[in-house]
């Protein structure tokens, strides 16, 4: 007699790195979104506001 292919009890991954995936995915992304604000708000205080708002001007002029 042919068995199932699901089992009535399924298989756990007991392995050290079971679950661990989305929490270093998690993780990694904060990370990186955290040096992206890092970076703006250095860039912010090095240059100034009015670089900031001149870019936000030009990047209006050349849309509109």
């Amino acid at each position: 007699m042919a068995q199932s292919l699901h089992p009535a009890h399924p298989l756990q991954d007991n392995s050290p790195t079971a679950g661990r995936t989305p929490t270093v995915l998690l993780l990694a992304g904060a990370g990186i979104g955290g040096l992206v604000v890092i970076g703006a708000f250095a860039l912010w205080f090095h240059y100034g506001s009015q670089v900031f708002f001149e870019m936000i001007r030009t990047g209006f002029a050349a849309c509109f």
